[in-house]
């Protein structure tokens, strides 16, 4: 049964990866999109594509979540156009640098905090409480399974993940007594351009992260994604994690000889 067909659903960072997925995946379904990303000249071609392709309502605009008054302003906005989502989809997010915490580049640090986790936190406060009036919506926050297991050289990137898990229950708690949804789907090894933001746009490099093994893609994780809002209202499912079938936990791949 398709229950999102008509819902608007609001997806940060949208303009490539899962967010991307995402946005084709839930256009295909009959939502309505309202897309944010830093890269204007992206999203603005992605809502050309999804429009014609379907009978649905394409909003873009740019945004950086890490800027708190544009993230004010853009609550604003659209408020007064009426484009109040109905589902949340917080995916803005990603990993800088690989270094011990000792070596680590304080500059990454801040880029990986100030999206993956005070980015969330912006957009949650300007859009939950808009839920809260209607007393519905659904919150899905895009995690990791470096939010549950360490490894050498996540250090921050782990942090900021294993932080995305608390606030997710965070909200989960706030929210009792509501019918708001709060859920986290947290991948685990997925190629899109993760790798190459890791590895400040080494693409060699980053390629190495994939080979032997066959990872998740985007479109793996919309379909995620699409399951835990498309269950019916009664049903929350707070976690999801997903992983290729060649990995068992953050450190453990099984890859082929090459």
């Amino acid at each position: 049964m398709n229950r999102i067909r008509g819902k608007r659903i609001l997806i940060t960072g949208a303009s490539a990866g899962i967010g991307e997925a995402c946005a084709r995946l839930f256009a295909a379904e009959g939502a309505n999109l309202i897309l944010l990303a830093r890269r204007t000249d992206r999203i603005a071609t992605l809502k050309s594509t999804l429009e014609k392709n379907g009978k649905i309502e394409v909003t873009a605009m740019t945004l950086d979540v890490r800027k708190r008054d544009d993230v004010i302003s853009f609550g604003e906005n659209i408020v007064k156009s009426g484009l109040i989502p109905d589902v949340l989809i917080n995916n803005a997010g990603l990993a800088s640098g690989l270094s011990h915490l000792h070596e680590g580049d304080i500059d990454d640090w801040e880029r990986m905090i100030d999206t993956n986790v005070k980015g969330l936190l912006y957009m949650s406060r300007v859009i939950i409480p808009l839920m809260v009036r209607r007393n519905t919506g659904h919150i899905v926050n895009v995690g990791s399974i470096a939010g549950y297991q360490v490894y050498p050289g996540g250090n921050v990137y782990n942090a900021t993940k294993f932080a995305v898990r608390a606030l997710t229950e965070g909200m989960n708690v706030d929210l009792l007594g509501t019918n708001i949804r709060v859920s986290t789907v947290n991948p685990g090894a997925t190629e899109t351009e993760f790798s190459e933001v890791r590895y400040h746009g080494d693409r060699e490099q980053a390629a190495k992260m994939y080979i032997g093994f066959q990872p998740l893609t985007g479109d793996d994780i919309a379909e995620a994604i699409l399951f835990i809002i498309n269950a019916p209202e009664h049903v929350n499912i707070q976690t999801m994690t997903v992983t290729p079938t060649a990995q068992r936990s953050a450190m453990l791949v099984h890859r082929d000889s090459v």
